[in-house]
């Protein structure tokens, strides 16, 4: 079978196309019309750094080239009667293992404020996944002062996106520390490690507890809540991340995990496509049920219901409902549904799919139409199925093009397309002027597509990661530690259903009072490019740095129980402490 990896950008991709700091000439109207306060104007520090970063696997800086520099910039954000006078610091800082050996330089960007009430403000560290992604995806797209105003999920205007003021940044609620892993941005390992070295889900889990570590104490900021946000593998990341800091004597006051794929078993897609063996087809009935609710929604967004969509919310928990009571029926048709995502079919011998009366029998429980139910059960995969002659979105169904587009011949996702040109460009017009930094002799890599077709995803002592007892074990280490997992309906990367059911195999924890909230919005994997759930993650996100309950939000005891046939939550095996020991 051919390994075909479905989550390559997490969060965006550019196919691993670079952007060369020699060519970051023009700035962006709005950033360039930035309100400078006057006060900070004057103290702006903007940085020319000489180092070759290198992203290639076998390539490391030598340490007499690493500084810990830096562009320093002042601005100001105004959203309604609030303003805040922001900080932009865009360098380097070296991550070093518990002996002080350094281990990597990771390239970040954080916007910090003044405290306005005498404690300290929150800091939330900040990644995309992949894993082979930077951070720009998230830096661009959701709560920075600036951001990329995409008109999603159409195309219009496509690639000339704007970047505006963003006022729905969370500058107003907490500091925010964009991270780009070894290999991705312009980070790169320090000799005698070279990139490769960490790129695996241990090994990659320890130098970001480094390098969180190495900013925590340059900047002081122990006595700071200190938060976790990740998208896509960032999510898996943050679980592992949260155990591994927790670990170290470093507590965290809460995570976020957006758009997640927290067991890789769960999700037979990517199970099959990684091991490259039919050992990842364990759970393929989960993962159509899984998927499907995700679909629905989707068919919905294309009139593809009868009677039409009135509430997104009672749609899905109708279409959570049938999946669950069909589970039984769709197993016969999951190992042909899995293997036609991955466009091998026939893989396995003949497809089975439902015959039609079956699918005419599912119309009036699903409320689906019979065109959208043969989309779902179709040997050509659901994306290309849905609409006839259309293609649809991965990361984000509600994104199409006709199949003739000839964007599609080198990107199948049109929720790429959306926004891969778009967002590099935005980040050649950014980096030097708005943040003030420029790197003549590095190419910025915002997504290494490299590291994926390499990536060890072994994590403890299994060869794929389920980080739920990573989850567990930190939530144990801390029982205060909040949750907050936020989902897209129209996310076909990483269906909310399948995150549900993740998360609730902590239901089988006995006494576990764990502070977990689970929301969902209209949108896609990236789910703050929408811009009716932008504004409604930023309130909810307020109230969950505010340690304020959530309306609407699932708790533990109120998601749908886990399948059957997963394991129970259960705390890390020595093999996972082990490996994250500093």
């Amino acid at each position: 079978m051919a390994a075909i990896l479905m989550l390559t950008g997490c969060g965006g991709g550019d196919s691993g196309s670079g952007t060369s700091a020699t060519a970051m000439k023009q700035v962006a109207a709005t950033e360039q019309n930035a309100s400078q306060s006057n006060a900070g104007a004057s103290a702006n520090q903007p940085y020319t750094d000489p180092v070759a970063y290198s992203p290639n696997a076998t390539d490391g800086l030598p340490a007499s080239q690493v500084a810990e520099k830096a562009a320093v910039m002042h601005y100001q954000w105004k959203s309604g009667k609030t303003t805040i006078n922001y900080t932009t610091t865009t360098g380097h800082l070296t991550a070093s293992d518990a002996n002080g050996n350094p281990e990597a330089t990771l390239s970040y960007v954080a916007y910090t404020a003044p405290s306005t009430n005498g404690s300290p403000r929150p800091v939330t560290f900040i990644y995309n996944g992949g894993p082979g992604s930077s951070s720009i995806w998230l830096r661009l797209g959701s709560f920075a002062p600036t951001r990329v105003a995409t008109p999603d999920p159409l195309l219009t205007n496509w690639p000339n996106f704007p970047v505006v003021d963003n006022a729905d940044s969370l500058i107003d609620t907490t500091d925010m520390v964009f991270i780009d892993p070894p290999g991705t941005g312009l980070s790169e390992a320090i000799l005698p490690n070279t990139n490769q070295k960490f790129w695996g889900c241990d090994p990659d889990v320890g130098v970001i507890r480094d390098f969180i570590e190495r900013y925590i104490a340059v900047n002081n900021r122990s006595s700071s809540p200190l938060y976790l946000y990740g998208e896509s593998y960032g999510t898996p990341r943050t679980d592992m991340l949260a155990l591994a800091l927790e670990t170290a004597g470093v507590p965290l006051t809460g995570i976020v995990l957006q758009s997640s794929i927290l067991n890789y078993y769960a999700d037979a897609i990517e199970a099959t496509a990684i091991t490259n063996s039919t050992a990842g087809l364990q759970l393929d009935t989960d993962t159509l049920a899984g998927y499907y609710p995700g679909y629905a929604e989707v068919a919905a967004y294309f009139n593809q219901v009868s009677p039409p969509l009135i509430d997104q919310g009672l749609f899905a928990l109708q279409s959570e409902i049938f999946a669950t009571g069909q589970y039984n029926h769709f197993k016969k048709y999951a190992q042909t549904w899995t293997l036609s995502q991955l466009g091998i079919p026939n893989a396995l011998g003949t497809p089975v799919l439902p015959p039609a009366r079956t699918l005419d029998s599912w119309r009036w429980p699903s409320s689906l139409t019979l065109q959208a139910l043969q989309g779902y059960f179709n040997v050509n995969g659901f994306t290309y199925s849905l609409i006839p002659g259309t293609t649809i979105g991965r990361y984000d169904g509600r994104v199409s093009l006709p199949n003739s587009d000839p964007r599609l011949q080198s990107d199948g996702d049109p929720s790429d397309i959306l926004i891969s040109q778009p967002f590099t460009t935005a980040l050649a017009t950014q980096l030097p002027d708005y943040l003030g930094y420029t790197a003549p002799n590095a190419t910025f890599m915002p997504l290494n597509d490299n590291i994926i077709n390499v990536w060890d995803f072994s994590h403890d002592g299994q060869p794929l990661p389920d980080t739920l007892p990573d989850l567990l074990g930190a939530i144990t280490l801390n029982p205060q530690l909040k949750v907050l997992s936020e989902n897209g309906y129209h996310d076909l990367a990483t269906p909310f259903f399948n995150t549900e059911k993740q998360l609730a195999r902590l239901q089988t924890v006995s006494g576990l009072n764990a502070n977990l909230q689970v929301n969902f919005f209209p949108g896609g994997h990236m789910i703050y490019l929408d811009d009716t759930a932008r504004p409604k993650m930023k309130s909810d996100l307020v109230k969950y740095y505010a340690g304020q309950p959530i309306p609407l939000a699932l708790s533990v005891w109120t998601l749908p129980a886990p399948w059957p046939d997963e394991s129970p939550a259960a705390s890390p095996t020595a093999t996972a402490q082990a490996a994250i020991e500093p």
